[in-house]
């Protein structure tokens, strides 16, 4: 296991708030949390994506089979411009890099949802929030950040009567470093879903797609994840 994930286990803890996508990434940290802490709220955020309903299908069979609490909030941001939003937009095609990625951006979402999560541990007595970010959003979207990470987490424990503190274990990791974790824990990865187009399969030739064939080795047989793209697999 890796040193960061070591070090995250190494303190068995009360309870946290962990943000759920229904992605691979928070489903790995989710299999994490309950290892680390006795008990784990869930919270999924239907925000207006296109795969939204995908996603938070996923978290729920994630939080059923891990035993934890799951509520989903509405967070309509319809008003923000995001191919991930806007229905006359594109979701883009190609490799997960920047130029491609950018239009994909919603502005501040992780901060916004790491608000309401901090309000939410605040009000139930709860020290920890947790988020997925990883390393391969660095260059992408500034709020996956390490800085942005920190200064949240000021801001939390500063603004809140529990010092609630924001927990980022993998913000140092590659999707393929969290890819091995989870296969080290026999994590099941088609309970997740990563698509942003949000059809019936992973389309298999989006920016996420792309990132999520490497991290879990398509290449190399590795990948149990069915996409549309792929002949035989396509409905």
């Amino acid at each position: 296991m890796h040193r960061e994930i070591e070090r995250f286990l190494a303190s068995p803890s009360d309870s946290c708030v962990l943000l759920l996508s229904g992605g691979m990434d928070s489903g790995v940290l989710l299999s994490l949390a309950v290892k680390k802490y006795r008990e784990v709220y869930a919270l999924g955020f239907n925000y207006g994506s296109k795969h939204n309903l995908k996603e938070l299908t996923m978290a729920r069979k994630l939080a059923d089979h891990y035993g934890v609490d799951f509520r989903i909030l509405n967070l309509p941001l319809d008003f923000l411009k995001s191919a991930l939003l806007q229905k006359d937009t594109p979701v883009p095609e190609g490799a997960y890099d920047s130029p491609t990625m950018k239009q994909t951006v919603v502005p501040f979402r992780n901060g916004i949802m790491l608000s309401i999560a901090t309000a939410f541990a605040d009000n139930y007595d709860v020290k920890d929030v947790l988020i997925a970010a990883h390393a391969g959003d660095h260059p992408i979207y500034p709020d996956c950040r390490e800085a942005f990470i920190t200064a949240m987490r000021h801001a939390t424990m500063k603004g809140t009567y529990t010092a609630v503190r924001i927990l980022a274990p993998f913000v140092f990791l590659t999707k393929e470093q969290i890819a091995e974790a989870g296969r080290e824990m026999n994590f099941d990865f088609t309970r997740t879903w990563s698509c942003y187009k949000g059809q019936d399969l992973h389309c298999g030739v989006c920016g996420t797609c792309d990132e999520r064939k490497l991290a879990l080795g398509f290449n190399r047989g590795l990948d149990p994840t069915v996409y549309a793209d792929v002949p035989g697999n396509s409905k």
